[in-house]
């Protein structure tokens, strides 16, 4: 298991969630309906997944790579398209399933979703494969799907993060020397919310 390979993984299946909406029948709201919940809690839990244990990791690890400035650049903007996706599911939620204004913001989902995929693969997977022992990207694996085991059924509540203080304080402090206000490594124990 490598944690940047779960994660490229996890891209391809939400690629196909959208997909599957877009071929969906559009009278079927209630099939709809369930499909879009399905998505939205691994859109949710993989969000939260990444945050709590994959960004941590990079901040202390990467060098910044593709066309990021540095990897706080890198980690920053990761965050701040979490919570434009998270606004656009709530705005999914919001809307009355099947309605105009239900699949607008599924393309806005989808929209938000699409170019941060595209960023991270280019720049946090291809920094974290180039810095990361493949013990470390195993290791994370395991906690990021264990989180996500745990809230597959219920999905997580939506949280958005300051992009700037989330990438200042946010790292594991696990390097030599480590940062001040390094926030601690999240265990199993730690997952509940």
């Amino acid at each position: 298991m490598d944690i940047t390979e779960v994660i490229q993984h996890q891209h391809d299946e939400q690629r196909r969630g959208f997909a599957h909406l877009e071929e969906w029948p559009r009278e079927d709201h209630e099939g709809l309906a369930a499909m879009w919940r399905r998505l939205s809690v691994l859109l949710e839990t993989h969000a939260e997944a990444e945050e709590r244990y994959f960004y941590p990791r990079l901040l202390d690890l990467g060098t910044g790579a593709a066309d990021a400035d540095d990897t706080a650049e890198e980690v920053e903007d990761a965050v701040h398209d979490h919570n434009a996706l998270r606004a656009a599911i709530a705005r999914v939620a919001e809307a009355e399933v099947g309605s105009q204004d239900w699949w607008t913001a599924v393309v806005d989902a989808n929209t938000e979703n699409s170019d941060h995929m595209g960023e991270e693969e280019r720049q946090d997977l291809a920094d974290f494969r180039q810095q990361a022992t493949v013990e470390l990207r195993h290791e994370i694996a395991v906690e990021f799907l264990r989180f996500q085991a745990r809230h597959s059924a219920d999905g997580v509540e939506p949280r958005d993060k300051d992009p700037q203080d989330y990438a200042a304080h946010a790292g594991t402090g696990s390097r030599a020397g480590g940062r001040e206000g390094a926030a601690p490594s999240v265990t199993a124990s730690d997952d509940a919310g």
